[in-house]
């Protein structure tokens, strides 16, 4: 019978072992780079990361907010004058203004029982009287400066669109959540 003494030098084996583990680390943090690499350049060729916000001349009023920047807008009209924007409302009157005037309106339900009120931006526009009061429109424009029974912003009409009347046609009412930036969005 033949019997064979094994002797296992534990130096020798964490040696080789830690070898190993490095020369399998490597390989698997080349292989990994090689894989992220070769993906990135295939989907450059054929998809682009914009680096950029896109941007419009007329940033847009949308329906859930519109109270918010109304009201943001009059408390702190330094702060936006020359803002653009863009919005659709219909064409309010109230006596006082001017044939050139009038107020881009929605109507804001102000309880539960569904009462509403009428807010909006005092506007300005060539051609205002062309359009008859409760006539839906579009409009881009900058907001000024403005007297009307006291300071408030105006809103000086670059353009406008007759539209329909929108599926969210009333507004919320003005809350605490609203954070304002430094334009409308």
């Amino acid at each position: 019978m033949f019997v064979f003494n094994f002797k296992i030098n534990g130096k020798k084996c964490f040696k080789i072992f830690f070898v190993i583990a490095i020369i399998f680390t490597v390989g698997l943090f080349a292989y990994s780079s090689y894989k992220i690499f070769s993906t990135i350049k295939k989907e450059s060729e054929t998809f682009r990361v914009e680096d950029s916000i896109p941007t419009t001349e007329y940033p847009e009023i949308d329906s859930k907010n519109y109270s918010n920047v109304l009201r943001e807008v009059h408390d702190n009209i330094d702060d936006y004058v020359g803002q653009k924007m863009s919005f659709t409302g219909f064409v309010y009157r109230v006596k006082g203004l001017e044939s050139n005037q009038f107020v881009l309106a929605r109507n804001m339900i102000i309880n539960e029982a569904s009462q509403s009120v009428v807010v909006g931006f005092l506007s300005e526009y060539e051609d205002a009287k062309m359009f008859k009061n409760d006539t839906w429109v579009k409009v881009y424009g900058t907001i000024e400066k403005g007297d009307f029974f006291g300071e408030i912003p105006i809103l000086k009409i670059d353009y406008l669109e007759e539209t329909t009347v929108p599926e969210d046609e009333f507004v919320p009412i003005p809350d605490d959540t609203y954070v304002p930036t430094s334009v409308i969005y």
